[in-house]
């Protein structure tokens, strides 16, 4: 079974946008502070809509935003 990882340039991006807020991009968003924590430390991946919104919010491309890095199981057979 392959396990994978969704990573995200969100701090990054708030930084370059004038320093926004973590509150400030929940806002823009739709969603809640804590939410936007989770997403940025990786401990949870947004639904498509909503990493749509938050490419929107920065006015970039969703692929600018999050990367997909699949990593294979070391314990399982191929």
């Amino acid at each position: 079974m392959a396990k994978s990882h969704v990573s995200n340039n969100i701090r990054t991006l708030r930084f370059h946008s004038g320093e926004m807020t973590q509150q400030q991009l929940a806002d823009k968003t739709g969603v809640t502070r804590q939410t936007i924590i989770a997403i940025e430390s990786a401990r949870y991946s947004p639904s498509l809509e909503l990493a749509f919104r938050i490419a929107q919010a920065f006015n970039v491309k969703l692929e600018e935003v999050f990367s997909f890095n699949p990593e294979k199981d070391k314990g399982a057979a191929s």
